[in-house]
């Protein structure tokens, strides 16, 4: 599958997967009806939004960060990306590798926006029981061309804010956090971890000249 096509699309539905609702909503809905729900709101907002689709990437950028990451468990995405590595980390350390991942992950969000046409999602049927905290919900992008393959993993959270929240992606057939693994691991094995921060924040900071 083409990368930037990879990217454009993971960006466009973990934003239409991640954006929030009410945690009243989120804890009683169920998740394939969360997630259709969220996605054809946020499909909707974007395709009304002129500035969005025209390249506004700093306010597309506050959208991401504010409205998306606070509904992703984002430290369980980092140290699924990071593997074993993880856990020798320090907290410093760890805490650096969160806040560049992400940057990255919000500026490839935030650069596809504009991509955003005459998508449709459909839900395909929940493999699932009432008691489980964690699950796969699968559903398919419907548009101009063949249909793209698009299932989530949740995890169910207790308490406070309790509902529905993503920590992985599919798109057709290839796990987003198990993509980016592949690469950190290949950056911790050749310079450790302060070699994979390093080489984060420098493609931060070469993303940002670019726009």
């Amino acid at each position: 599958m083409n990368r930037k096509y990879f990217n454009r699309v993971v960006a466009l539905f973990a934003l239409a997967a991640c954006l929030g609702s009410t945690a009243a909503q989120a804890e009683d809905e169920a998740p394939d009806a969360f997630i259709k729900r969220i996605s054809v709101d946020v499909l909707d907002t974007i395709k009304a939004d002129k500035s969005m689709r025209t390249g506004d990437i700093a306010k597309v950028i506050t959208l991401v960060d504010t409205r998306i990451m606070p509904h992703v468990n984002f430290q369980r995405m980092t140290a699924s990306a990071v593997g074993p590595a993880w856990r020798q980390a320090t907290p410093e350390q760890q805490k650096r590798l969160q806040e560049e991942f992400k940057i990255l992950m919000v500026r490839t969000y935030a650069g596809a926006l504009s991509q955003v046409s005459d998508q449709t999602v459909a839900m395909k049927p929940l493999r699932a029981s009432p008691d489980d905290k964690e699950l796969i919900v699968r559903s398919e992008v419907r548009g101009s061309g063949d249909p793209i393959q698009l299932d989530y993993r949740l995890e169910k959270t207790p308490g406070e804010g309790a509902g529905w929240r993503i920590y992985n992606l599919n798109v057709l057939g290839v796990w987003l956090v198990e993509t980016y693994k592949s690469q950190f691991s290949q950056e911790i094995n050749a310079k450790g971890v302060d070699g994979l921060i390093d080489s984060l924040a420098a493609r931060n900071k070469s993303n940002a000249k670019k726009g």
